[in-house]
């Protein structure tokens, strides 16, 4: 199920509220089973067949869980920790990599194995390393007694299921079990609402009216003028940088709703001075993850540069790989790795150079290589920027700047609005997304600023009604795909 859907804004989510507070008065434990089954309802909604996948999972790593915790004998823990590692990668390279493996193991020995074609399970990455972490930390000793209703909510809590972000059993269970949030909390609520609506306004009325100027272009690579590419390379940076970061508002509104305060996963990541202070504000917690399970076992930056160097590397190449099954997001993830130890080499005089300066040339960076993460592959990667330097300059095709002459605005205007008012309402967009990009608060901190008055509840009220009037084609987030 999508949060920008008909069925979420008007049905599921008014229901799973209310239930879960209603229930919470009767007896916990029911409102908690109840919530969980919501949970599942919402993420099989597409597909019933993945209810079993996340059920087994959730099932498989609580028994790990409990086996590793009942253990008195550190060579059973540790035999049950590898083999719980296993068990989830083996099943995420299964469903995610397999395919990708075949296509490589036909181009090295010119072999035709037939793929599998296997359906990528929706959230798969990120219910998987969430629990990787918690038996991790099992091991460790870093987690307590839970309850597995309370540990199959923490995994399936719908609006951090499918996209992140990745939280950690410290971060929720505690504040679930607490008696104060079983309880309507209206300012909770209210600015749930609020930093709901407004990524839901990201999404519908940004993100996806660059994404359809995208697709076409992208489409169209062959005959793309200077103009057209370098305007789908900024269109694809602002349809990414709008999608996540509503889907991430979005999570953490509905976490307010329930009074769950979900780890913040996106902070103005374009506004970073340097490519280290990108990844501290771009998905956070997938960062924080590498970090924490990969990062600082295999050393960190306590043996030396050049460990240090070849640790980060290796953290790269695996955040490429796990964006997406293909050599393109390998490459985007080598290519952060390259830059973050470059940036290590020379900080000293990196940091000396201006603020504005840094933020620029870090934006035009990353603007370059989300061209790989976009493109469906080297050669449309490639043929793009060919098409930037020898495309020739002229304005937007027609098909692409048709994306931008919403039906909203023909109304106003009666059908009457000209033919250069696409080309107009283009760079008015491109202009006013740059400009909240650079310039605007989060929205979680707006929300967080103080009570929802009636100067933002109204406007909030006419962006929820804009936004479900243009549901007409519901488009999924841009990270459901990883």
């Amino acid at each position: 199920m999508l949060f920008n859907s008909y069925i979420f804004i008007l049905l599921f989510l008014p229901l799973c509220i209310a239930g879960y507070f209603l229930l919470n008065r009767i007896k916990p434990v029911v409102a908690n089973v109840y919530l969980l089954g919501m949970s599942l309802w919402f993420y099989g909604y597409l597909n019933p067949s993945y209810i079993a996948i996340i059920v087994s999972s959730v099932i498989i790593n609580y028994l790990f869980y409990l086996g590793i915790k009942k253990s008195d004998k550190k060579a059973g823990r540790k035999a049950m920790l590898i083999f719980s590692v296993v068990i989830n990668l083996g099943i995420l390279a299964w469903f995610k990599y397999m395919d990708f493996f075949i296509e490589n193991i036909n181009a090295v020995f010119k072999s035709d194995y037939a793929l599998l074609k296997i359906a990528l399970p929706l959230g798969i990455s990120f219910f998987t390393f969430q629990q990787l972490s918690f038996v991790i930390d099992t091991y460790r000793g870093e987690v307590a007694d839970y309850g597995f209703i309370d540990y199959a909510c923490y995994v399936t809590f719908f609006p951090q299921l499918v996209a992140g972000p990745i939280v950690s059993h410290d971060e929720f269970i505690p504040q679930f079990q607490k008696e104060e949030n079983r309880k309507v909390n209206f300012d909770n609520l209210t600015k749930g609402i609020y930093l709901f609506v407004l990524g839901l306004s990201k999404k519908v009325l940004i993100a996806d009216v660059f994404g359809a100027a995208v697709d076409t272009g992208y489409g169209t690579v062959k005959t793309l003028s200077s103009t057209a590419a370098i305007f789908i390379i900024l269109g694809y940076t602002i349809q990414l940088y709008f999608d996540f970061s509503g889907y991430c508002d979005m999570a953490l509104g509905i976490g307010k709703m329930f009074n769950i305060k979900l780890p913040n996963n996106f902070n103005s990541p374009y506004k970073s001075a340097n490519i280290s202070e990108f990844w501290d504000r771009w998905h956070m917690t997938l960062t924080r993850f590498f970090t924490k399970y990969v990062y600082i076992p295999l050393g960190g930056n306590r043996k030396g540069k050049v460990r240090t160097y070849v640790n980060i590397m290796t953290v790269f190449f695996l955040s490429g790989l796990w964006h997406g099954a293909d050599w393109t997001f390998v490459f985007w993830g080598v290519c952060h790795g390259l830059l973050l130890v470059l940036y290590r080499i020379f900080k000293k005089q990196l940091d000396k150079i201006p603020r504005i300066i840094g933020t620029f040339f870090t934006f035009i960076t990353v603007n370059i290589l989300w061209v790989f993460f976009r493109a469906p592959g080297f050669n449309t990667a490639f043929r793009v920027f060919r098409r930037v330097f020898n495309g020739g300059f002229e304005m937007l095709p027609d098909t692409m700047t048709e994306a931008f002459n919403l039906p909203e605005i023909n109304f106003i205007f009666m059908g009457k609005a000209g033919m250069y008012l696409p080309h107009i309402l283009t760079l008015v967009m491109l202009l006013f997304s740059l400009g909240i990009i650079f310039f605007a608060k989060n929205n979680h901190e707006t929300a967080d600023d103080k009570p929802i008055s009636i100067h933002k509840a109204l406007p909030t009220g006419v962006l929820l009604a804009w936004c479900v009037l243009s549901l007409d084609s519901v488009s999924s987030f841009l990270y459901f795909n990883f």
